[in-house]
C-alpha cells in the first residue's frame, strides 16, 4: 500500500520526486525486527501489462532514488548517473520502467536510523544491524508490492553491485539480467579495513552522542567528514590525484611553512562538506556495516558455490584504476557465474569510475540488456 511521506530520513525534508510504499515488517538477518518498513523509491516510463520491463537500479553507500533529475526541493544534489535513463538512453524508458529505491538504513525516504521508532522518537542509535540481505529481502517485498515477479535487469556498483549479486543469488527465479560493476561478492579484509576508521571517527565524534543526536542541534559533521575525506582518497587514482593536483598550493599561501593548504587538501575538505549537508552519519554508519556484512557465500558453502547458482545474464564490470574494488575480485565474480561476461573499463578515475565514465558504462548497458535488440525478460 502506499504510504504518505512521512518517512525521508532527513525528516524534514519535502518528498521531490520520491514515492513511498510500505512493506510491512521485517525480520532481520542478525536477530533485529522492523516494525513497518517503508521503501522510498523514483521511477521512468512505463510497466508493462505483463510486468516484464522492470529494471532495478541499485545506488551505492551515499548515493539515492535520484538517478537522473535536476536538483530541487527533496533533491540536495543532480542526478548521480546522469544520461543513462531516458527516451532512447542506454536505460530506455520507450522500452524500460526504470526503478530506483532507496536502500534500507538510508537517509533519503526508506526506512533508517531517522526514521520514527514505535515510541514516536527517531530510531537513532537503537536502529538494528542490517546486512544486505536484508536489504535485498526489503527490496523483494517491494517488488512484490508492485507485482513485480521478475526484474528484465538489475543493476548497481559498489554497494550497489554488492546487492545485484545478492539478488541474482538469492533470487535467481526473479533476474533476468544482472550488471555488476566496480563490486566485489564479498567484503574483503581491505576493504573492511578503510571502512573501522570511517565509523571510529564519526562515533568518536561527541556531537554523535550515541547515535541520538536528532533534535539536539547538534550532529556529528566533523567525524562524518573525517568519514568522508578517508572514503573518497579510495574512491580515486593515484593517478588522478597526482595529475589533477600534483603539490599544488590552493592558494598564494605556501603550505609548507606559511599556513597554506594543499590542493589536494582543499579538495578532499570540499567533499566532506558536501556530503555533510545532505547525508546522515548514522546512515553512513549503519551503511558501511552492511557493506561489511556482504559475503554471497556465507551459509551457502562458499563464494564460488553460491556464484554458481546464478542463472541471470550476467555482466561485471571492472575498473582498470580501482584500488578499492581491484579488477581481480571482478574476475572472481566472472569466473564463478556460469556464462558471465567480464568487462574492463580503462579510467584515470579509480572507484569512481563507474559513476564518471557513463558513455562508456552506457554502451555496456545497452549492449547487455538489449541483446538482440529487444528487453530481456
Amino acid at each position: 500500500m502506499e504510504a504518505g511521506p512521512a518517512g525521508p530520513g532527513r525528516i524534514e525534508d519535502p518528498p521531490g520526486d520520491r514515492r513511498y510504499l510500505s512493506v510491512g515488517p521485517v525480520d532481520l538477518e542478525t536477530g533485529g525486527h522492523l516494525p513497518d518498513v517503508v521503501v522510498a523509491y523514483e521511477s521512468w516510463g512505463t510497466l508493462d501489462a505483463e510486468r516484464s520491463n522492470a529494471i532495478l537500479i541499485e545506488h551505492a553507500l551515499t548515493g539515492d532514488t535520484h538517478v537522473v533529475g535536476p536538483m530541487g526541493p527533496g533533491h540536495p544534489s543532480p542526478g548521480w548517473w546522469e544520461g543513462l535513463i531516458g527516451p532512447g538512453r542506454p536505460l530506455d524508458t520507450d522500452r524500460f520502467f526504470v526503478v530506483a529505491t532507496n536502500v534500507l538504513g538510508g537517509c533519503r525516504g526508506t526506512t533508517g536510523p531517522a526514521s520514527a521508532h514505535p515510541d514516536g522518537r527517531p530510531w537513532g542509535g537503537r536502529f538494528p544491524y542490517v546486512t544486505t540481505r536484508d536489504q535485498v529481502a526489503v527490496e523483494a517485498l517491494f517488488a512484490d508490492a508492485l507485482g513485480i515477479d521478475r526484474w528484465a535487469g538489475v543493476v548497481g556498483g559498489s554497494m550497489g553491485g554488492m546487492r545485484v549479486l545478492e539478488w541474482a543469488v538469492a533470487f535467481p527465479e526473479r533476474v533476468a539480467a544482472a550488471v555488476a560493476l566496480a563490486s566485489t561478492a564479498y567484503a574483503t579484509a581491505d576493504q573492511i579495513a578503510w571502512c573501522h576508521p570511517q565509523i571510529v571517527a564519526i562515533e568518536s565524534d561527541p556531537d554523535f552522542q550515541g547515535g541520538d543526536y536528532y533534535g539536539t542541534g547538534r550532529a556529528p559533521e566533523t567525524g562524518l567528514g573525517i568519514a568522508r575525506r578517508i572514503a573518497h582518497i579510495t574512491y580515486r587514482s593515484d593517478e588522478e590525484l597526482s595529475g589533477r593536483f600534483g603539490r599544488d598550493a590552493q592558494t598564494q599561501l605556501s603550505p609548507v611553512g606559511e599556513g597554506g593548504q594543499f590542493a589536494v587538501e582543499s579538495y578532499l575538505d570540499h567533499h566532506a562538506g558536501k556530503l555533510a549537508g545532505r547525508f546522515d552519519a548514522n546512515s553512513y554508519v549503519v551503511l558501511t556495516r552492511s557493506m561489511n556484512s556482504h559475503d554471497v557465500g556465507r551459509g551457502r558453502g562458499s563464494v564460488a558455490a553460491a556464484l554458481a547458482t546464478v542463472t541471470a545474464r550476467t555482466l561485471v564490470v571492472a575498473i582498470d584504476s580501482d584500488r578499492l574494488y581491484p579488477v581481480r575480485l571482478s574476475r572472481e565474480i566472472a569466473e564463478a557465474v556460469p556464462g558471465a561476461r567480464l568487462a574492463v573499463l580503462r579510467s584515470p578515475h579509480g572507484h569512481d569510475g563507474f559513476l564518471l565514465e557513463t558513455a562508456l558504462v552506457g554502451d555496456l548497458l545497452r549492449e547487455h540488456l538489449l541483446p538482440s535488440g529487444r528487453p530481456i525478460g
